[in-house]
C-alpha cells in the first residue's frame, strides 16, 4: 500500500468514526417530552432549548424550536395535543438550539424574532431567517389569545425577546433565564452590565410562571434569586479583575459553591475572559 493511499484510508476512518459517534449520540439522545404549564399551554423539553407550546382552535403558536432534527418530534407533540397545524413560530433569539427548526416549519408557519436576532442569523450559515421582525414589541393573536414578544434590551445577546402570556401569567424567557450559569454572548452584542436592567424590566412585568430557556418550570422567585445570585457574581469577578488574575486564575478563584446550581460550566468559562474585561469598566 502506498503512502498517500494509506493517509487516504486514515483519514477516511477518521471521517466515518466522527460520523458514527454524532450518529450514536443523535440515536442517544433522550426523547423530547410534554409537560403541561397551563391546561391549553405546553412545555416541549429535551436536548436544546425548551419549547413553549400554545394551542388555540386556529392553530398552535411555537416559542423556539430547538434543532433541525427535533421538529419530526416537536410535530408528534403538537399532533398529540391538537389537530390543527403550528401557525407561528417566536424566537426568543438566534442560537441554532432555539432556532434550528425554523428552515422546516417555515414551510407551514411564520417565523417571527427582535430585528438584531435576524441580524445574527445572517452569519449562520445553516439559519433559517424569520419572515417578520420586530425592534420593541409585536403581538400575535390566535385563536382569542394574545402572545407578546418583548425586547427590553442586551442580554444574553442584544437580539433577546421575553414571550408574554398574558393570560396565562406565564413568560418564556429564552436564555435570559435558565437554571444554572448563563452564557454571555459577547460576539453577538451580550453584555452582563446590560443583563441587569433587562431583567428589571422583565421583573415588571405581570407572571407567575416562566418556561426558561433550559431547565425545569420555574416561578417568579426563582428568577429573583437567580438575579441575586448573578449580581454577587458580577462583584466577584469584578474584584478579581481589580487584582489582575488571570482568565484562569479567576476560573479557579472564583467562588459559585454558595449559589445554588451554579458551577463553572463550559459555557461560562467561555463567557470569562470578557466578562472580566467588562468588569473593569
Amino acid at each position: 500500500m502506498g503512502k498517500h493511499t494509506a493517509v487516504r484510508l486514515f483519514l477516511l476512518t477518521l471521517a466515518l468514526g466522527a460520523g458514527w459517534i454524532a450518529f450514536t449520540q443523535q440515536q442517544d439522545e433522550p426523547p423530547l417530552k410534554l409537560q403541561e404549564v397551563r391546561p391549553d399551554l405546553h412545555m416541549i423539553v429535551g436536548p436544546g432549548g425548551n419549547i413553549g407550546a400554545l394551542v388555540t382552535d386556529e392553530g398552535v403558536l411555537l416559542v423556539d424550536d430547538k434543532f433541525d432534527r427535533h421538529v419530526p418530534q416537536i410535530l408528534a407533540k403538537v399532533k398529540s395535543l391538537t389537530d390543527k397545524p403550528v401557525r407561528y413560530v417566536l424566537n426568543t433569539h438566534h442560537h441554532g438550539d432555539h432556532t434550528g427548526g425554523n428552515a422546516k416549519l417555515s414551510e407551514q408557519a411564520t417565523i417571527i424574532a427582535h430585528e438584531n436576532a435576524r441580524a445574527n442569523m445572517r452569519g449562520v450559515e445553516s439559519a433559517s431567517l424569520p419572515a417578520v421582525t420586530f425592534s420593541e414589541q409585536t403581538s400575535v393573536f390566535l385563536g382569542g389569545r394574545e402572545v407578546q414578544a418583548i425586547h427590553f434590551g442586551s442580554g444574553h445577546t442584544n437580539g433577546d425577546s421575553i414571550i408574554v402570556f398574558p393570560q396565562h401569567r406565564v413568560i418564556h424567557t429564552g436564555d435570559l433565564f435558565v437554571r444554572g450559569a448563563p452564557y454571555i454572548d459577547y460576539g453577538s452584542g451580550g453584555s452582563a452590565i446590560e443583563w441587569d436592567p433587562t431583567l428589571d424590566s422583565v421583573m415588571q412585568l405581570e407572571f407567575d410562571t416562566i418556561i426558561p430557556g433550559h431547565g425545569p418550570l420555574a416561578k417568579r422567585e426563582d428568577l429573583v434569586l437567580w438575579k441575586e445570585n448573578y449580581e454577587s457574581v458580577r462583584q466577584r469577578v469584578r474584584e478579581l479583575s481589580r487584582k489582575g488574575v488571570s482568565v484562569d486564575e479567576a476560573a479557579e478563584q472564583l467562588k459559585l459553591d454558595d449559589l445554588e446550581g451554579w458551577s463553572m460550566s463550559g459555557l461560562l468559562r467561555r463567557s470569562l475572559p470578557r466578562l472580566m474585561e467588562e468588569m473593569r469598566r
